[in-house]
């Protein structure tokens, strides 16, 4: 089941995300292990022209992804944020079904454009976002805070 974020995920999406850069060895300063909003994404996506979705299987959350309007994105430009699955889940489709339920609630919500920022070590994720049409960029965009992120994409949302 995908559903939108409740105050009682915070606990355990913080711990989904935080498992998987650990798996891959990415627990480190300027991605979201550290970041103090990754503790508190309920009240973060409050935020207008935000939302986030998790995914909850048998009563457990297991995974989100969402839209987040970051400072400095380009007019039009929403961020595709925290797309993060238990590892037992990841290559089932979970991620891309939770990615399209991002990328059509941003198209609803106005925005023709989404970004995200990476880590290559993060393969399996970086494959999908070029499977769904993702480009890679030369630079950032917006100001993240995430500066250990190095890897850039972007998509055009709609019909192409």
């Amino acid at each position: 089941m995908i559903r939108e974020i409740q105050a009682k995920d915070n606990k355990a999406i913080a711990g989904v995300i935080r498992s998987a850069l650990e798996e891959y060895g990415q627990a480190k300063e300027g991605t979201v292990y550290t970041d103090p909003t990754t503790d508190h994404l309920f009240e973060l996506f409050k935020t207008e022209g935000s939302i986030y979705f998790i995914l909850e299987l048998e009563g457990k959350v297991v995974g989100g992804c969402g839209i987040y309007p970051t400072k400095g994105l380009p007019t039009g430009y929403a961020e595709l944020v925290k797309l993060y699955l238990n590892s037992n889940l990841r290559g089932k489709g979970y991620g891309k079904e939770l990615m399209q339920k991002s990328m059509d609630a941003a198209q609803a919500m106005g925005y023709t454009y989404l970004y995200l920022e990476s880590i290559p070590a993060l393969n399996e994720a970086v494959h999908l976002y070029e499977k769904v049409g993702f480009k890679k960029l030369d630079a950032p965009l917006g100001d993240s805070g995430h500066f250990s992120c190095d890897l850039w994409m972007e998509k055009k949302l709609g019909f192409e």
